[in-house]
């Protein structure tokens, strides 16, 4: 048997990018910002679609602006990983 996951939310067409419906929090470290962004830009230097949609006309279309406006606008998810505590060292 073919089984296919049920999900609530819409799943978009092939092709299309995948849009969060919800906008990430604001990051509030300019370092953070850097590394996101930086990141996102890779994506879109390989090949990755942009989520800015129809209003990028005032934009450059250079790929570390269009990640940053990304980024901006919340449209890039983003998880920082938790550091682990420091373990102490048996004497």
């Amino acid at each position: 048997m073919d089984e296919t996951p049920i999900t609530d939310q819409p799943q978009p067409e092939p092709g299309e990018p995948l849009i969060p419906s919800e906008p990430a929090p604001p990051i509030a470290s300019r370092f953070l910002f850097v590394d996101v962004a930086a990141l996102r830009a890779k994506q879109l230097r390989r090949g990755a679609r942009q989520r800015l949609g129809e209003d990028v006309l005032h934009i450059p279309h250079k790929a570390e602006r269009v990640a940053m406006e990304e980024v901006r606008r919340g449209l890039v998810y983003y998880d920082v990983p938790v550091k682990p505590p420091p373990r102490e060292e048996q004497v």
